[in-house]
């Protein structure tokens, strides 16, 4: 099993949207697609990539707004993954009033999340992982074979995710990284939503905020 990532920063809040296929059968999952992620629909065409899925950590508006514009261009739409603690807050836009925007209205996404969920991408198997904090609904996918994990933004280089946003908790939070991130092999590799890839080692030994946790 392989997998190769493409990762995409997009946007003005610089996020990371990841491609990521499975080498073996070349399907393809879209992770968090941020503003403009349209215009990465020919570099996948022009890879070979065969795009079955979108895969959301949360639902803020900055890692969902590219759902309409791919669909749009796509002929048959893809699926839209998400945990139900974030459907209040898909349905409210994904928090983009606050920042003066505003999001056309989506169809609820029809993979339904949970903690445990083994997702598969051809041979690749993914672990969903619920990660409240910094939204109710927040989760991050980890590979265990491939030492790696898109945690969106639960988890930064030497940060975490800000929990002042509507469904944040700080408390959550620690407690999220502390038994669902900090528990991976050190040498797992952290694909953030935002900012440069990290390790769980890295984290554990330089992150700031998590001094208490280590």
């Amino acid at each position: 099993m392989s997998l190769s990532i493409f990762t995409y920063l997009l946007g003005p809040l610089e996020n990371n949207t990841y491609v990521v296929a499975d080498d073996d059968t070349m399907e393809t999952a879209i992770i968090d697609p941020s503003f403009e992620s349209e215009t990465i629909l020919d570099d996948v065409r022009a890879k070979g990539l065969k795009l079955t899925r979108i895969w959301l950590t949360h639902a803020h508006f900055d890692h969902f707004v590219g759902v309409g514009p791919i669909n749009a261009n796509l002929p048959i739409p893809l699926p839209v993954g998400l945990h139900s603690g974030d459907f209040e807050l898909w349905r409210q836009g994904g928090g983009a009033a606050n920042f003066g925007l505003r999001i056309q209205p989506l169809e609820e996404p029809v993979i339904h999340f949970y903690h445990g969920q083994i997702l598969k991408l051809g041979k690749s198997r993914f672990e969903v992982r619920h990660t409240p904090g910094h939204t109710r609904g927040h989760v991050v996918f980890y590979v265990e074979d491939a030492a790696l994990a898109f945690c969106g933004d639960v988890i930064f280089h030497r940060s975490i995710g800000r929990t002042d946003l509507a469904g944040g908790d700080q408390i959550a939070l620690l407690r999220s990284i502390q038994t669902q991130i900090l528990t991976l092999p050190p040498e797992t590799r952290l694909l953030s939503g935002h900012g440069p890839e990290t390790t769980v080692g890295e984290e554990s030994a330089e992150n700031p905020f998590l001094d208490h946790l280590a």
